[in-house]
């Protein structure tokens, strides 16, 4: 089939399709309200692709009932145009993501509406710019409610006028209430972004980290260091190089940097599908294995940086102290002291439900994989075992059962999942088959507490589909 000629006509196809695929198409849930407030079935925290991949495939479901959140003002959320300083994907550009499978949904077919087939056919990767328009375009054709410019916070129990538990979130703009929420975070998660104890205690004009919103204008004839090997750690040395810094020192734990790109082997159905359900023991070997190799760069985020010849990539040598010296970093590593300008931390996130804002009232009682899997002592990874351990729906569990019960009303659907269900909340490659996957997990616990009103619905469901001569059903009888 053909490309559209336009934009309006890859719509009209979107909203056909849609109209196509609806089935079934009854309404099923019921509105609730609590001392008069309208409850909502689902509130998404988090519009970022994950946030509206799920709010999309809920809708297919017909929960309408909900809203979607984001602290960021329109087309700033996640990190495409914010600290995401790749110049492109670096997933591949025909993976499928938020459109769950419908072609006309699909960033393809949104690309080449807007530039042209031949240009789609000549783009090797996708420009992240291009990636917010195409989600900022889906979320629009999607119909998907979002409230932008409201941070949520912390979330507690609550009922509904009829008896049924629910729960109260507290946001900027004033409390809201749901039967379920998802907290669709993105790499934030359950945690926070991290970088070692003794680079965040330098003055900050000295440090930031990868996710900050950091002043490259004014690194021009500085030296930059740089901790960490990973894809946003050279993306960081690269914008650095580009602003003009004088020299850029990118510093790696590793003796050899990561080169294999583990997200690439795991890319089938087989384990994108099922390696959630699989027995802990598994999913601890398999997954800790993958991020204990921590995620690669490619050959494009390489090449950016090793062009340059003030670049200089130093390898098994690890930062394991620093402090503040006539107003420069002074950088203590295996190899000697190294004195900088300003640091860059590439490091990541950790897991630490007390920094989540959302969790504020139940963090003490989130269990981590440490509290349920004891892997055998080669396989133990301190920092692994702090991601949430997640039940089959997604949804937080307790450490302590019945001490915040509600917290099983709260799924998942960020980099915390990982450990449970491997690349799920955190990237597009799995997203087709995760992002269902919460959804029926919803969508089930909404299903199984309103049973008690669909069974009475049922019996007394009378709607005629044959109208009978009476007259000749009697004639029958005698």
């Amino acid at each position: 089939m053909p490309a559209p000629r336009t934009l309006a006509e890859l719509e009209a196809d979107v909203a056909r399709d849609l109209e196509l695929t609806a089935h079934p198409r009854a309404p099923w849930l019921q509105p609730r309200r609590s001392e008069g407030q309208p409850v909502l079935d689902v509130l998404v925290i988090g519009a970022g692709q994950c946030g509206l991949a799920v709010a999309h495939a809920l809708r297919r479901d017909k929960v309408d009932n909900l809203l979607v959140l984001d602290r960021a003002a329109p087309g700033r959320e996640g990190p495409w145009t914010t600290y995401g300083r790749m110049r492109a994907l670096r997933s591949l550009k025909d993976q499928t993501g938020p459109d769950l499978r419908l072609p006309s949904l699909t960033y393809q077919a949104w690309h080449e509406a807007s530039f042209g087939t031949a240009d789609w056919e000549r783009m090797r990767w996708i420009p992240k710019e291009l990636w917010a328009d195409y989600l900022a375009w889906f979320r629009r054709v999607a119909g998907i409610p979002v409230r932008n410019g409201v941070a949520a916070g912390a979330i507690g129990p609550a009922h509904t006028d009829d008896g049924l538990d629910c729960l109260r979130v507290e946001t900027s703009g004033g409390p809201l209430l749901a039967r379920r929420v998802v907290l669709a975070t993105g790499q934030e998660g359950i945690g926070g972004w991290w970088m070692p104890e003794f680079v965040a205690a330098l003055p900050a004009p000295l440090r930031a980290h990868a996710s900050e919103d950091i002043p490259f204008a004014r690194l021009r004839g500085k030296v930059v260091a740089v901790l960490g090997a990973g894809a946003s750690a050279f993306d960081n040395a690269a914008v650095a190089l580009e602003h003009g810094a004088a020299e850029v020192h990118l510093f790696c734990r590793r003796a050899e940097p990561m080169v294999v790109q583990p997200y690439r082997w795991l890319t089938f159905a087989g384990f994108l599908r099922h390696i959630g359900e699989m027995p802990d023991a598994w999913r601890w070997r398999f997954m800790s294995h993958i991020l204990g190799l921590r995620e690669g760069f490619a050959q494009d985020h390489y090449d950016r940086v090793i062009r340059w010849p003030n670049f200089v990539l130093h390898a098994g040598r690890p930062w394991t102290a620093a402090r503040e010296q006539g107003g420069r970093a002074v950088l203590e590593t295996p190899g000697g002291p190294f004195a900088a300008d300003f640091l860059i931390c590439g490091t990541g996130t950790r897991m630490d439900p007390a920094l989540c804002p959302e969790l504020a009232l139940c963090h003490a009682n989130v269990a981590a994989w440490a509290d349920r899997h004891a892997p055998p002592p080669e396989e133990r990874n301190e920092r692994l075992a702090a991601f949430p351990y997640l039940a089959d729906d997604f949804s937080l569990t307790e450490k302590a059962p019945g001490a915040t019960p509600w917290l099983r009303r709260i799924h998942l659907f960020g980099i915390g999942a990982t450990m449970s269900f491997g690349p799920s909340g955190s990237s597009i490659n799995a997203m087709s088959i995760a992002a269902p996957r919460v959804a029926a997990g919803v969508t089930r616990r909404l299903f199984e507490e309103d049973l008690p009103r669909l069974w009475e619905e049922l019996r007394a469901y009378d709607v005629k589909q044959v109208e009978l001569d009476a007259a000749r059903v009697r004639r029958a009888a005698e």
